[in-house]
């Protein structure tokens, strides 16, 4: 017969529960909150939003702002575009940075040692903006949308988080075991390493997708072609454009130009839900995935 010890909670213990109840409750109510209060002004009177009348519920709904995003054709381009660079980019990202990682977890792997040394080097040292612009234009990469692929093929970051993961998750006895069933180096990672390794994936695949997803950078400086540029970059002109209409009309009146202010702000915050949503809506599918991933290289009991 086994006997289970129970231990009364004492009234010590009901209060530091309810207190850490509440402390993680507002603490999680002001990260969600500024995400929330954009959801709601994108579609509230922006008069107001302008005025403080908008605080935890929509008032006076208006789609005006996502009338005004969705009805400029560039959108749809920008939208084509960026899932274009998206899925090919972390495609090739993941293409180049996981073999490697590989390779240089492998012990055996001689000058492991010196090529990872190469690639830190670089994580602290570039040539800059200057020389990285003439070297694109000596590959023929600008205003190509191969320039949003090719040069951010591997994150020395992420081959470093891969590397650790390889090397301290993968068990030699695993390889050998392997090795002894006739397996070389290609047949066990890609028939034992990658699928042990769906953790790794979805955590570096992540951070690849959200930052071609948000690439800016790279279309306003190396791309001057309009049906090439991403998302974001649409939603800036877009957006720019929409309060010069606000400038141009603050000078005809005060009240014209309050009017316009207040819907290109609604308009802005259109834009940050519009170019943050589907990254939001993705995360869930790979949260399980996520939350293993990121406690590669913790301490383990």
């Amino acid at each position: 017969m086994r006997l289970k010890t129970l231990r009364l909670r004492t009234p010590g213990d009901i209060a530091f529960t309810v207190v850490l109840g509440l402390t993680c409750a507002l603490l999680l109510f002001l990260t969600l909150y500024p995400i929330y209060f954009v959801v709601i002004a994108s579609v509230s009177d922006p008069t107001l939003v302008a005025t403080g009348g908008v605080s935890f519920w929509p008032r006076g709904i208006s789609w005006f702002g996502y009338e005004q995003i969705f009805a400029d054709n560039r959108i749809w381009t920008g939208y084509r575009n960026t899932i274009l660079y998206t899925v090919v980019g972390t495609a090739l990202n993941l293409a180049v940075t996981l073999p490697a990682a590989y390779a240089l977890s492998r012990r055996e792997f001689a000058p492991r040692k010196v090529l990872m040394l190469l690639f830190a080097f670089t994580m602290f040292f570039n040539g800059g903006l200057i020389p990285m612009y003439l070297l694109l234009r000596d590959l023929s990469l600008l205003d190509n949308w191969l320039v949003f692929v090719l040069p951010s093929a591997v994150n020395v970051y992420n081959l470093i988080i891969a590397r650790a993961f390889f090397e301290n998750s993968l068990p030699e006895e695993l390889f050998e075991a392997a090795t002894i069933d006739g397996a070389n180096y290609f047949q066990f990672f890609i028939k034992m390493a990658l699928p042990l390794s769906m953790a790794i994936i979805s955590v570096i695949g992540l951070y690849y997708l959200v930052q071609h997803w948000n690439d800016f950078f790279t279309g306003l400086v190396f791309v001057r072609t309009y049906d090439k540029q991403p998302l974001q970059i649409v939603l800036r002109d877009i957006l720019i454009s929409n309060q010069a209409f606000a400038g141009g009309a603050g000078g005809a009146g005060a009240t014209g130009g309050s009017y316009a202010q207040q819907y290109a702000d609604q308009i802005k915050y259109g834009v940050i839900v519009v170019s943050t949503l589907p990254v939001i809506v993705l995360y869930p599918f790979l949260q399980r995935y996520f939350e293993k991933g990121v406690m590669i290289g913790s301490v383990k009991g």
